[in-house]
């Protein structure tokens, strides 16, 4: 089993390669269809229902499921969720997660599921590699919207919506992007705190206290007529935030009767206070680019804009060094 794994893992690099060198030669970029051009899809919506929805939902989430794992949490249910945005061609990115800090193997005793979020890409030939990948490693979940920028709440949504109906008796779920280091230390022994009672109704990361950029050359361009005030609640940097699994379903359903925004943690904000949650400030995460230590990293949580080549590094490093004190 070992060699046939390791011989598809191979196949699957060479295809990776050869199809990302071929799209970057004969092929321009693809624009994406973003989030308002999603009223003119038309797509059944899975059999999956939620209770106590009384009213018709104003933004409902019509997606198929192209790629899932519904049985991953049948036999032992995980203590951690962790839901990882990435797109297409980051298959070394979620290569190195799979290698280092995303290795459901980490912990013995801790059950821990790492999945990749997925939308559809307008090319097929990297849909195809991505279903290839998804047979060797089972941690890949998809829908038929556009994977875009403008579509990451949607892909955020599908986390919820996956957790909700197939992983709901989870402790905690982490959301966080393929540019993420992660000190799952820290995480699971420091925060998570795996023999005490799991929390309810528990939302926490780098808690963001701001206001609409009108700025329409700004990457967080927010339109007047789309969320007309002038400050957002308080949401946790979608570059990694932490959750109890109860509050998966409970976004979801909130979801389906709260306008889309395409700014994916603050319309997550804002289905908190909907929900009356209030997120909690933790130092441990951050949503910038750390330079390397040692002793800095063994400190925190997340750290953002690490590379394969660099995630790689960083564990090695802390994981060889873990007798050394700072």
């Amino acid at each position: 089993m070992a060699s046939k794994v390791s011989c598809l893992y191979v196949l699957t690099v060479v295809c990776w390669a050869s199809a990302l060198w071929y799209l970057s030669i004969t092929r321009p970029t693809s624009s994406y269809t973003g989030h308002r051009q999603l009223s003119s899809v038309s797509i059944a919506r899975k059999n999956v229902s939620f209770g106590n929805i009384r009213t018709r939902p104003i933004n409902p989430h019509s997606f198929d499921f192209l790629i899932n794992e519904p049985n991953k949490c049948e036999k032992n249910v995980p203590f951690l969720v962790i839901l990882i945005s990435t797109t297409h061609k980051e298959f070394d990115a979620r290569q190195a997660i799979r290698e280092t800090w995303g290795d459901e193997n980490n912990f013995k005793g801790i059950k821990i599921a790492t999945l990749f979020l997925l939308g559809k890409n307008t090319d097929s030939v990297l849909n195809q590699m991505v279903e290839q990948e998804s047979q060797i490693f089972h941690d890949i979940i998809v829908e038929d919207f556009i994977d875009s920028y403008h579509n990451l709440t949607l892909k955020t949504l599908m986390g919820m919506r996956w957790v909700a109906t197939f992983c709901s008796k989870a402790k905690y779920v982490m959301k966080t992007d393929s540019d993420i280091f992660v000190n799952m230390d820290n995480l699971i022994y420091k925060l998570l705190k795996p023999n005490t009672k799991p929390r309810r109704r528990y939302f926490t990361g780098y808690v963001i206290n701001g206001g609409p950029i009108r700025d329409v050359r700004s990457k967080w361009y927010m339109p007047r007529d789309l969320y007309p005030d002038s400050n957002y609640p308080p949401f946790c940097s979608g570059t990694g935030y932490i959750f109890s699994a109860d509050v998966a379903e409970l976004i979801y359903k909130t979801s389906l009767h709260t306008r889309l925004l395409h700014l994916e943690d603050v319309y997550v904000g804002l289905c908190l206070r909907k929900l009356g949650i209030h997120p909690f400030q933790n130092s441990g995460f951050n949503h910038w680019k750390m330079a390397y230590s040692l002793c800095r990293y063994r400190r925190v949580i997340t750290v953002h804009q690490i590379t394969p080549e660099e995630m790689h590094r960083i564990w090695n490093d802390m994981s060889s060094k873990k007798h050394l004190r700072c």
